[in-house]
């Protein structure tokens, strides 16, 4: 996806991240997607831990090159004097900062809220931490983990005689990157209309439980605990994954009752339609055993190509359980570019996920990947004013 410069709705935006590893990182990343410019602050020996996660190549973080992308990177250590001075500076020139120390740290610092709305009324700044800025739990050490256990995640997910299931990705830290990113637009609309920026309290246990869905309200209307029930769903059967004949897999969903009954007679048992119970998707979901054999048994003598062909052709819903590899040849997802190449100084061209959504005037775009470390501190100091000599003497003191 391209965009010539000065298109992206973000444009002349300015954003420090200070966080590390995933939240606060991606909230800026899906900023700088849409054309804020984002100066990335890491400590000078000490650098965002995201750099070493998982594979790399060459002793390059793979990682670092999605979550890093469109970000200058400068180091700077906060609490050395300098640095604390020079980021007051950069504080005064920028729109946002994004941080994820735990509460009280910055204050430590002497970089408070206090401190940095003297240096510009205007900033928002975004505190992103495992238990929010208060309570009970507020000093405790929180990752996205502890989120998707104590939101009820865990407890719903896996078979029902299996124990509660942790996903095996960053999924309340994705989640609560995203909320973050909305947080600070919306933050920034109300300037529009104050004048004055504020603090967004960003607590990663929150956001995963709104998208767990009503919940806490079946518990305080009903007393309903919501189960873990595998792959089946409660609200609606078929529901689940199959096997096909030559060892694959494909999910099937039938949230509307016309599917539903579209695959009943797809898979040669339209008697069941006129069961009373199949009339609606709760019911059905009581018997999902029954729909369970009827569906299993026609997919597992079937191909995976002709099992996708068929429903295809019954306008019944179905697809392919896919890993990366089949991710990346996906026709759909080349339609959209959604896994676009990106030319790096380092690596060479990168593929990786696009921009999160398309805006048919104004799109966003990578216009490079993960920069190394500090590789942008003298550029990015001496654009705000400091001499060399100034740049050297905060070398000096170990700030940079």
């Amino acid at each position: 996806m391209n965009a010539h410069p000065g298109q992206a709705p973000l444009t002349g935006l300015r954003v420090l991240d200070l966080a590390t590893l995933f939240a606060g990182p991606l909230a800026a990343t899906m900023l700088g997607d849409f054309g804020a410019e984002v100066v990335k602050v890491e400590h000078p020996t000490k650098p965002d831990p995201s750099r070493g996660h998982g594979p790399s190549k060459d002793g390059i973080g793979l990682w670092w090159k999605l979550l890093g992308r469109n970000k200058r990177t400068i180091t700077l250590d906060l609490s050395k004097p300098g640095g604390r001075e020079t980021l007051l500076r950069l504080a005064a020139t920028a729109d946002v900062v994004i941080e994820n120390f735990r509460p009280g740290t910055l204050e430590k610092w002497d970089l408070g809220w206090a401190e940095l709305s003297a240096a510009n009324p205007r900033l928002v700044l975004a505190r992103v931490t495992g238990f929010g800025q208060f309570g009970p739990y507020a000093h405790r050490p929180g990752f996205g983990t502890l989120a998707e256990a104590m939101s009820g995640f865990a407890a719903i997910t896996g078979e029902p005689d299996a124990p509660p299931t942790l996903p095996p990705f960053g999924l309340a830290d994705s989640i609560a990157g995203l909320a973050t990113a909305y947080a600070v637009m919306t933050a920034l609309t109300a300037r529009e209309r104050t004048g004055e920026g504020q603090v967004v309290d960003m607590a990663i246990i929150e956001p995963i439980l709104t998208v767990l869905g009503p919940q806490p309200l079946w518990y305080d209307q009903l007393g309903h605990v919501q189960p873990r029930t595998g792959n089946r769903s409660a609200n609606n059967a078929p529901r689940n994954t199959y096997r096909t004949a030559d060892g694959s897999w494909v999910a099937v969903s039938t949230s509307a009752q016309s599917i539903a009954e579209r695959l009943m007679r797809l898979v040669g048992r339209p008697e069941l339609i006129d069961e009373p119970w199949f009339a609606t998707s709760a019911d059905r979901a009581r018997h999902a055993d029954v729909l369970d054999e009827a569906v299993g048994a026609w997919i597992a003598d079937r191909t995976r190509t002709e099992v996708l062909e068929a429903f295809e052709k019954a306008e019944a819903a179905v697809a392919p359980i896919q890993d990366v590899r089949d991710v990346m040849t996906d026709p759909q997802y080349e339609a959209l570019d959604t896994i676009t190449t990106v030319q790096d100084p380092e690596l060479g061209p990168l593929r990786m996920q696009n921009v999160l959504f398309r805006l048919s005037s104004t799109p966003g775009a990578i216009h490079w990947a993960g920069r190394p470390h500090g590789a942008d501190t003298d550029t990015v100091l001496a654009e705000l004013g400091l001499t060399e000599r100034e740049i050297d003497a905060l070398r000096a003191e170990g700030a940079l």
